[in-house]
């Protein structure tokens, strides 16, 4: 069994191949799956399947929405700024279901970023992105890597080596 506590602030990596549990132990924190004997969900931490799945019937304005409502601490101005840089300005009244793969997350991570959560969790934040919005978001990273109240926890085969990890967690 695989323990996270205690979670450090800033930016953690959790890395391993396929079926090593990356994305369930992303989902056991944040309680969307039922936890192991031992831990615990964090009271304040967010995940979410990036290709949104059950928000096909929203558009992309309304998923926000939908998140700002169960998020207290949501930055409407880091919203702002990162649907401008990802360019999504276009797709605010489109549904999900419509987006592309890519289109999709860059809603999802829009939302991550932007929600205010004391612990956020990333899985494969860069899968189906284009280099500018791969840039966009490893740049937010990088600005958060030292951050003194809040952790990113993301979870990718390797830690990108342009970033500055506070803790890497091998699951192999």
């Amino acid at each position: 069994m695989f323990m996270l506590d205690p979670i450090p602030t800033g930016l953690v990596a959790v890395i391993g191949g396929e079926r090593t549990g990356k994305t369930s132990l992303l989902r056991r924190l944040c309680g969307e799956l039922p936890p192991l004997p031992g831990e615990s969900p964090h009271p304040d931490a967010l995940w979410l399947d990036l290709t949104l799945p059950t928000f096909d019937a929203l558009t992309t304005q309304q998923v926000w929405d939908d998140l700002q409502a169960r998020c207290p601490a949501w930055n409407a101005e880091l919203q702002q700024g990162l649907l401008q840089a990802l360019g999504l300005a276009a797709h605010l009244e489109k549904y999900i279901y419509m987006l592309s793969n890519g289109s999709r997350r860059k809603v999802a991570l829009v939302g991550l970023l932007a929600c205010g959560a004391t612990v956020t969790c990333l899985d494969q934040p860069y899968a189906a992105l284009d280099h500018a919005s791969i840039r966009v978001v490893r740049e937010f990273l990088e600005d958060m890597s030292d951050h003194a109240h809040r952790t990113w926890i993301v979870a990718d085969y390797t830690a990108d080596p342009q970033l500055s990890w506070q803790r890497v967690i091998a699951l192999d």
